[in-house]
């Protein structure tokens, strides 16, 4: 057994109002202001997620059901980069149509209420080509990323035709864009100039003018009529950020494909997944050394990795369970705004001069990122995990942002190959609070935590998690646990579950919790506040307090009645269901489904999506009074505990994919009309060994994936009639060993030669993704 303790004393956070050029009101009287650790809005603490998306890399008839998806992970704020050479590839001449439709996706946004920031660069980086500059940029006698006036002439007539496209969608003008970011990376990062790449590989500079070109480029973006209550700029890496007139924004991520294009050989194993206090002006943490004190500003992050890209020198396959251990990861250390880049992957689009926009060390057209929902909409088990932070810090968000990081032990000189040693951490207010455990690190093979107990030394009273005996967390997870936690009027000492929301119903309390992975459930309440209590699957124990320990059962229900009359209800979940739930409001009322479709609520109207299904069940919470319809079919329900329960069988019979071998790597796809009937995607699914797997139609390129042994999927449904008429052509590249170049002719004449060569494809098959209404 291993015992560890935390003085959790002298708790009370120094919060106070900023004076800054930050902030701002709307017409109809709503406002953003800071204090030096968290944004209000209205007054009030707010706790933002926000999940980057970029409009211009999808299908602008996708965009509405896409960020509907977004908004049910929990995130109010959609971040969106606005690629300069995606909009002025050719000079003088802007492209605001189709997918480049950037107010058409800001209505969109603001139509399911989700807040707006704008990334308008100019340089954005996000691996596109030129980091976004446009390539006659290149060809001009001056110096980028500087306040030159040449250059910034170029500048201002792209941030003239941005403020064009978003007059009427600003906060002020009760619009739903509340953000601005300028520039990025300044300083800190350039980009390959892909017109020299293969050659003199020339880069964009990163810049040298440090906060003079921040506060010149902010000052057209205002009077370009870019008008936000925030702007930000990216604070890592010693890049430019003039607090006075933008908030520092900062992130981690775990997998570094970059630093293969130098001397290193192998992936460290980062410092990500220590716990830190990034808002104490006393600890240099990793990863952020700002020029400012840090309790002088909020911690908030943009870019924390909810995925990464597969760059060509280096092959992984991201562990989702890295995503929602970095966000626990910043939270704990302070963050009270959370931003993934990017929560959504998506495709580039191909040029009108040159043929593909990427940065070369990338796919040319995927940009999937391994994000939590992928580049055809795939829901990712990140995904699944981060909603289930997210809800708990909306749920809390108030009280949440006043809680103080507290560290067990000095973490600045741990070692990120220590997985013997517990990492926790707590953030808490007075005597109430949150324990933060994480048992996840990268590039290290991680173990069980089995056998290990917390005791928590507050001002008044010691806390023991748990009461006796210990607990565990399985490998690769991480876990949040509650501490004399207020559950409206009932007392929760502690439990060995992490929150993750409530609703009211019928003048009643419900609270939902899952027992992290590898963990008992159990909770100990304050008696002398309890009347009497109850649990369907588990154990009651009454001592000094009340102490329940419930089952490994799916689902477990404690009925609690207070001495005041009124009952709440306490339902526990397993590992599993948690990852299938879900809260939303539908026709004014608060609801909880627990589903293994994916859940798109919008406008009186319930969609199930789902992918590969033979059964779609459904749990929900409050019952429907009445049966429901799914796809016309009128469907039961039975009662189980708290939930009505409700099945819907799906035919998943797929054909018409016809798929003929060429030779091991070539093969030539046919489909009939009918593969597409009621499909809303059409996944094409390749499992293939080899170095990059190439798409055609009729010779035109349509989608590329560099191996790193995952099953390489691409979206058909955007292509539908040119595949019926015209069919595909899939070809493997090979992985070469001992590739030479012999160039030893009298001739202009080279020729490769390959001792050996990796390229084969061992499946191809089709999974339909479908959607379902569900009607009452």
């Amino acid at each position: 057994m291993r015992d560890y303790s935390i003085d959790v004393k002298n708790t009370q956070k120094e919060i106070y109002p900023l004076e800054t050029k930050l902030g701002g009101s709307n017409i109809t009287g709503e406002n953003y202001s800071f204090t030096n650790y968290y944004i209000e809005k209205n007054g009030r603490p707010f706790f933002g997620i926000s999940g980057e998306f970029h409009f211009s890399r999808y299908n602008c008839e996708k965009w509405e059901d896409e960020i509907i998806k977004i908004k049910m992970a929990g995130i109010d704020i959609i971040p969106t980069y606005i690629f300069w050479n995606h909009h002025e590839e050719v000079q003088g001449i802007f492209d605001w149509e189709d997918n480049k439709d950037l107010r058409r996706f800001v209505r969109l946004c603001g139509k399911h209420g989700l807040s707006v920031i704008l990334r308008i660069g100019p340089f954005a980086h996000g691996e596109a080509r030129n980091g976004g500059i446009p390539d006659w940029l290149f060809g001009r006698p001056f110096e980028l990323r500087s306040n030159d006036q040449q250059y910034l002439t170029y500048v201002e007539r792209f941030y003239q035709e941005i403020g064009r496209q978003i007059q009427g969608y600003l906060f002020k003008d009760g619009g739903p864009i509340i953000g601005t970011q300028i520039e990025n990376e300044y300083q800190h990062a350039g980009a390959p100039w892909e017109i020299t790449t293969g050659t003199s590989n020339e880069w964009v500079p990163a810049g040298t003018e440090a906060e003079a070109h921040i506060i010149k480029l902010k000052e057209l973006a205002v009077q370009a009529g870019i008008q936000t209550p925030i702007y930000t700029s990216t604070g890592w890496g010693g890049a430019a950020a003039p607090v006075e007139e933008v908030l520092p924004l900062w992130g981690g991520y775990a997998f570094w494909p970059w630093i293969f294009y130098g001397d290193v050989k192998e992936h460290p194993a980062t410092p990500e997944f220590i716990f830190r206090d990034y808002h104490n002006n006393e600890q240099k943490n990793y990863g952020f050394d700002p020029a400012y004190r840090p309790e002088s500003l909020p911690f908030a992050c943009c870019e924390m990795g909810g995925g990464m890209t597969v760059f060509y020198k280096y092959r992984f396959k991201l562990p989702y369970e890295s995503v929602d251990a970095m966000a626990e990861m910043k939270v704990a250390g302070g963050c009270n705004f959370v931003g993934y880049y990017v929560f959504h992957g998506g495709s580039n689009p191909k040029g009108k001069k040159t043929s593909f926009l990427n940065e070369n060390a990338t796919p040319k057209i995927s940009y999937d990122y391994q994000a939590p929902i992928g580049e055809f909409g795939q829901i990712r088990e990140s995904y699944k995990r981060l909603k289930r932070q997210h809800y708990f810090y909306k749920t809390v968000e108030e009280s949440f942002c006043k809680t103080k990081t507290l560290l067990p032990y000095d973490t600045r000189d741990m070692d990120p190959t220590d997985i013997e040693t517990l990492r926790f951490t707590v953030r808490a207010d007075r005597d109430s609070g949150f324990v933060f455990i994480n048992n996840y690190q990268d590039h290290v093979e991680t173990k069980d935590q089995k056998d290990f107990a917390i005791t928590v030394n507050l001002e008044n009273e010691v806390i023991r998690l748990p009461k006796t005996g210990t607990m565990s967390l399985a490998k690769d997870e991480c876990c949040i646990l509650p501490f004399n936690l207020d559950l409206q009027g009932l007392t929760l000492k502690y439990s060995t579950t992490q929150f993750l929301t409530s609703i009211e119903h019928d003048g009643e309390s419900y609270f939902f919790f899952f027992t992290p992975k590898g963990m008992n459930g159990e909770y100990y309440f304050k008696s002398d506040e309890i009347q009497e209590v109850s649990v369907d699957n588990g154990n009651i124990i009454c001592d000094e307090h009340t102490w329940i320990q419930v089952s490994n059962k799916e689902i477990s229900l404690v009925e609690i009645t207070l001495k005041s009359g009124r009952t709440l209800y306490v339902c526990t979940m397993t590992h599993e269901p948690s990852l299938n739930f879900w809260k939303f409001r539908y026709r004014g009322k608060e609801q909880v489904f627990i589903t293994n479709a994916t859940l798109l609520v919008g406008e009186e109207k319930i969609r199930l999506e789902t992918v590969g299904l033979e059964d779609v069940d459904i749990k929900s919470f409050p019952g429907f009074n009445t049966s429901i319809k799914i796809a016309g079919e009128e469907i039961s329900s039975r009662s189980n505990g708290l939930f009505k329960e409700y099945k819907k069988t799906i035919n998943v019979t797929h054909s018409g994919l016809n798929v003929k071998m060429v030779n091991q790597n070539k093969a030539v796809i046919r489909f009939e009309p009918d593969v597409f009937d009621d499909v809303k995607e059409l996944l094409l699914q390749i499992d293939y060994a080899g170095d990059i797997g190439y798409a055609f139609i009729d010779g035109e390129l349509i989608h590329d994936n560099f191996c790193n042994n995952a099953t390489w999927e691409i979206g058909l449904q955007q292509h539908k009639q040119d595949l019926i008429a015209k069919g595909m052509y899939i070809y493997i590249s090979p992985l070469k060993e001992g590739s030479v170049v012999k160039s030893d002719s009298p001739m202009a004449a080279r020729t490769e030669v390959i001792n050996q060569q990796i390229a084969e494809i061992h499946s191809i098959k089709a999974k339909a993704i479908r959607e379902l209404e569900l009607e009452m």
